[in-house]
């Protein structure tokens, strides 16, 4: 494990990180906005459960078998980048009521299928994007020291640490997107903010389906 002072380093770059905008960060606030602060907690929560899967495939060498193997890594991105379009087209098809709901009031009577389904889809966004995996392989062992004997466990500590950290990012993001559905403007504009998220995620997927493997 690094010295206390690489390690706020890692927990600094790892916050930063977690602030870009990005799929997941978009994941997370379009949940919120359309059914409260539970529901993109939740999401947030699918999210770093899929990154769990990463940090353990990296520290058991998969993410190397990805970052070597170009087969691999193309199969795996395009398997993500369909699943991005698909989310963006399920938005952009996405019918809203003609009055907006008390966005809160929806969240509380969610049931628990609805729930299961925003955690499942953080989740797969994060498991189908081999950057992601690759990232992990890139960042990670910049922190673990040449001395550390048990390498591994050493990446599976510092992933949870990075995993850890992110949720309250996380939240944070599903806090403020929450309490900005509750305002008149945005719950007037839900069926556009809909469609803009649309385009978004199926944008992410087609950069993701041109990308390179990063590692080469």
């Amino acid at each position: 494990m690094p010295d206390l002072q690489h390690l706020l380093l890692f927990i600094a770059a790892g916050w930063l990180l977690n602030l870009t905008p990005g799929p997941d960060v978009l994941y997370i606030v379009t949940h919120a906005l359309r059914a409260g602060v539970r529901a993109g907690v939740v999401a947030g929560l699918g999210i770093t459960a899929g990154c769990f899967v990463h940090v353990f495939a990296a520290a058991a060498g998969v993410s190397a078998l990805l970052a070597a193997s170009a087969t691999a890594f193309t199969v795996l991105k395009w398997a993500g980048a369909a699943y991005l379009v698909w989310v963006g087209v399920k938005l952009l098809l996405a019918r809203s009521p003609q009055q907006a709901p008390d966005l809160a009031a929806l969240a509380a009577a969610r049931p628990p299928a609805s729930l299961r389904e925003v955690f499942l889809g953080g989740f797969w966004t994060n498991v189908l994007n081999p950057k992601v995996a690759i990232f992990f392989l890139a960042f990670v062992p910049q922190f673990i020291g040449p001395e550390v004997e048990n390498k591994a466990l050493a990446f599976v500590l510092l992933g949870t640490l990075f995993n850890l950290n992110s949720v309250p990012i996380n939240s944070g993001y599903a806090l403020a997107a929450a309490w900005m559905a509750r305002r008149d403007g945005v719950q007037r504009g839900m069926q556009w903010l809909d469609r803009v998220a649309g385009v978004l995620f199926i944008g992410f997927g087609i950069r993701l389906a041109l990308s390179d493997n990063p590692s080469r």
